[in-house]
């Protein structure tokens, strides 16, 4: 789909939020950049916006139409910009403030994907002394990216990390088989991509450092499993409520079963990040992507903002 010059004027002045102050800032400026380079290049009338200090002040002095989230992390993926997006009457692009803060909550989302009879991996109890058994891989309750990702095979391994005292974590037990992820675009899943880190972990290095990872769209699954992955995809955005282009990760089992790790509300948009990738695959450009996740701004946010 390629929008006419209507279509693209119809947005008003754009503003591209990327940035943020969280642990992910600096992918976020990454993707933030290739977005705001794409819209422009399509006629967007586009403009950065890397908030630092006061948001509302610099949102106010922007004079935005309609907001592309492309922050990543705390205050940014987490229902907090979508809360004061929505106070000043601009509309933006992703999943709204309740859907934005459950993903962000690993948790929170795993109650609510187990509750609509979707799998996710077994949590394990984080006692006094660690956790109740090994090996467990260690995140944190709310960050993304793999921020903070550990793979913990005994006490002695556990007893050596620095782990900070004032953020929640969450130990799950390892999941075994093929890694991928599944975008949602607009409600329909696209093909899965599968991800083989060269180091044996899907890390923060592993996913935005090029060459770190081989990656495979479709991935190497029969085509059912692909139907099915697709589907507990699409499953698992609608019982989280979200909305755009949410990606969801998962690991495929040898026998098809199919557990979600989690769901992720702003993709990132980088060069080496995985929804382009499944866009690409389905026909669909950067420049193409970027157009479709703006036309979604406001669509479900109940009123047209300063539009």
């Amino acid at each position: 789909m390629v929008m006419s010059a209507v279509d693209v004027k119809r947005f008003g002045r754009t503003g591209v939020l990327m940035g943020g102050t969280s642990a992910e800032r600096d992918v976020s400026l990454r993707s933030g950049a290739a977005v705001l380079r794409a819209l422009t290049a399509a006629g967007v009338d586009a403009v950065g916006i890397d908030l630092q200090d006061d948001w509302a002040a610099q949102l106010r002095a922007a004079s935005i139409d309609t907001a592309f989230i492309a922050l990543h992390g705390t205050l940014g993926e987490d229902g907090c910009v979508q809360g004061l997006l929505e106070i000043m009457g601009i509309p933006y692009t992703g999943s709204r403030v309740m859907a934005s803060a459950l993903c962000m909550n690993k948790r929170l989302c795993k109650q609510v994907l187990d509750q609509a009879g979707l799998t996710t991996p077994v949590e394990i109890r984080i006692a006094e002394g660690g956790p109740e058994r090994y090996p467990v891989f260690i995140k944190p309750v709310a960050e993304g990216s793999s921020i903070g990702l550990h793979y913990v095979e005994s006490v002695e391994a556990w007893q050596q990390l620095d782990l900070d005292a004032d953020m929640q974590w969450i130990a799950e037990m390892p999941v075994k088989g093929v890694e991928i992820a599944v975008s949602v675009l607009a409600g329909e899943a696209l093909m899965p991509v599968e991800v083989a880190p060269k180091s044996g972990v899907y890390d923060y290095t592993s996913k935005y450092t090029a060459g770190a990872t081989a990656y495979f769209c479709p991935a190497r699954l029969p085509a059912e499993t692909l139907r099915y992955c697709m589907e507990q995809a699409e499953k698992a955005v609608a019982a989280a409520g979200c909305s755009g282009a949410p990606r969801v990760d998962m690991i495929v089992g040898s026998g098809g079963e199919a557990a979600i790790l989690e769901i992720n509300t702003i993709p990132g948009m980088t060069e080496t990040s995985l929804l382009p990738k499944a866009a690409a695959a389905a026909g669909i450009d950067f420049q193409q992507l970027c157009l479709r996740i703006l036309a979604t701004a406001g669509l479900d946010y109940g009123q047209e903002g300063k539009r």
